[in-house]
């Protein structure tokens, strides 16, 4: 398994993470715990290291689904989880956030509980809390590490100047966002040139277009009833019939490499830099050994360059989130 460090001075993880959400989560069918536990042990078994999970998917089932999988092999894996979205039960599609000192200690205990462990590797405040200073949430974080209960500090969605403060108070080791060929903000936010700089670490999610990039979703009708992308700007009317345009290009390309379209857009990701550590999800052994593959996959610059034709920055139809959760993205 090849292997990437998580910023300047992090530590050193598989090159590709497995993100277990949709296990459990917002993607339709979530009835197969078996098959999802034989994912991770699969992944496990492949060499991939860094599992990642949050306390909101389910909410807590996923974490407990982790738990369960990743028992008597704790050696093997680098556990990454998340606080501070809090959901409400009489209401599905409401959600809140805490960054509370008091809240970021007791999600943690809660987590380890419901994770079977007794310290994360990698404790990610989910979304940022613009109620409370973050300096007091990353302090809290802080004791967390003291306490020897966290090794690593994270954040996700959080803007460059909330990044630089969170840093000033303690290292934050990797920073998590929502990049791909169709979310291509960091680039032009300044994210990524600010985890650059401060030598953090950067963790795309959904790096294949939560599947769409996969070129395996031809209509809105191959989503299940519950599956939250029925609701998604970029897969709804004229945007899902655009997107799927570009899509059938890529999967042009891909095909010419002799690749799947899935892995072509994993390989972009990889090829944007040895500090990125994306963390496709997948619920299906066999994607998660295709995806794997993308690896493998060597893209030089005329490659970079004809993905980037097709694919330019801002070509997604559609925003990446209904404006509700764009409103809880630290911007």
């Amino acid at each position: 398994m090849k292997t990437r460090t998580l910023g300047r001075n992090g530590p050193e993880v598989s090159a590709l993470g497995l993100g277990c959400m949709g296990m459990s989560a917002f993607y339709g069918d979530r009835s197969d715990e078996a098959g999802s536990i034989a994912v991770i042990h699969r992944a496990l078994e492949l060499g991939l290291t860094l599992l990642d999970t949050a306390d909101m998917y389910g909410p807590h089932t996923n974490e407990r689904l982790v738990g369960k999988a990743i028992a008597g092999k704790r050696d093997a894996v680098f556990l990454a989880t998340k606080f501070g979205i809090k959901l409400d039960p009489d209401d599905p599609a409401a959600r809140g956030v805490d960054g509370r000192p008091e809240y970021v200690q007791s999600a943690c205990e809660a987590s380890l509980k419901r994770l079977g462990v007794d310290h994360i590797d990698l404790y990610y405040q989910h979304r940022v809390d613009p109620d409370v200073p973050i300096e007091d949430t990353v302090g809290a974080m802080a004791r967390l590490v003291e306490q020897g209960k966290v090794r690593f500090l994270g954040l996700s969605e959080a803007a460059p100047a909330t990044i630089r403060r969170a840093h000033a108070v303690h290292p934050i080791t990797a920073l998590q966002t929502e990049y791909s060929l169709w979310s291509r903000e960091p680039e032009e936010n300044g994210v990524l040139a600010t985890v650059r700089e401060l030598g953090i670490g950067f963790v795309p999610y959904s790096p294949l277009g939560r599947g769409f990039l996969t070129g395996a979703i031809a209509s809105p009708e191959d989503f299940d009833a519950d599956d939250y992308r029925r609701h998604s700007p970029r897969f709804q009317g004229e945007n899902f019939a655009r997107n799927l345009q570009l899509v059938e290009q890529v999967r042009e390309l891909a095909a010419a490499k002799g690749i799947t379209a899935g892995q072509l857009a994993l390989a972009w990701v990889l090829a944007q830099g040895q500090d990125l550590v994306p963390i496709p999800g997948t619920k299906r052994i066999r994607y998660l050994e295709e995806n794997l593959g993308a690896l493998d996959v060597t893209l030089d610059a005329a490659d970079l360059a004809r993905i980037d034709a097709v694919f330019p920055s801002g070509a997604a139809a559609g925003t990446r989130y209904p404006e509700a959760m764009m409103s809880h993205v630290d911007r």
